[in-house]
């Protein structure tokens, strides 16, 4: 029977994933759940926990196989399947998005992004293609696309989703200020920027206000 995997650990999947892959590289061959808390500042039951989850190739002493672990997180988080996705919005935020080349990494390929702006037809950006919204369907069809990247305003962001829904993708990735009413069947993970530098700030005043009163 599949173990079901909680979002919070599949947020930290991919920062061992990486460490992994960075000690690979340098030629190492084994790693203990422990030496993995200890590099990423994480709680070592936790973590343990987490790749218990995902594999059951630990051995008492040795640890993981770090070869066999990366394969094994990999599997879990679906590298390989060739998750295909676009981008509606083609503003500063989407075309950083979408000349990235770090998605690759994680299993994810921006094929195009698509916006209303004519001047932005049929330009590229590091060899990824922006369309008129108009060409959507057809990209989400040939390509079989699974994601879908809202990164246009608020005011826009519904019709969008729609648009994205409409056409087969059922997980979207929303960078818009917006709460967005899909089907049940579709994903969405919010990303409110805004919001976030606002928690980090607020953390930031509070951190200096202990200093200074410490």
């Amino acid at each position: 029977m599949q173990k079901t995997i909680s979002p919070q650990t599949l947020r930290r999947l991919p920062a061992y994933l990486h460490y992994l892959r960075v000690l690979l590289k340098k030629g190492a061959v084994n790693i203990s759940a422990t030496m993995i808390a200890c590099e990423l500042n994480l709680n070592d039951v936790q973590v343990r926990k987490d790749l218990a989850l995902v594999s059951g190739s630990g051995r008492p002493k040795t640890g993981y196989e770090i070869k066999n672990l990366i394969s094994d997180i990999e599997h879990c988080l679906g590298y390989g399947n060739g998750d295909r996705a676009v981008i509606i919005g083609a503003g500063e935020l989407g075309c950083a998005l979408l000349t990235y080349e770090g998605f690759t990494e994680y299993g994810i390929d921006i094929v195009a992004a698509f916006d209303i702006d004519r001047s932005m037809k049929d330009t590229t950006m590091n060899g990824k293609q922006v369309f008129s919204v108009e060409k959507l369907p057809a990209v989400c069809s040939e390509r079989k696309i699974n994601i879908g990247i809202i990164t246009v305003e608020a005011k826009d962001a519904q019709k969008a989703s729609n648009m994205l829904v409409e056409n087969g993708v059922m997980a979207i990735w929303n960078f818009a200020p917006v709460h967005l009413a899909v089907p049940d069947h579709v994903l969405v993970q919010n990303e409110n920027l805004g919001s976030s530098l606002v928690i980090l700030s607020k953390q930031l005043a509070n951190k200096l206000g202990t200093d200074q009163n410490s």
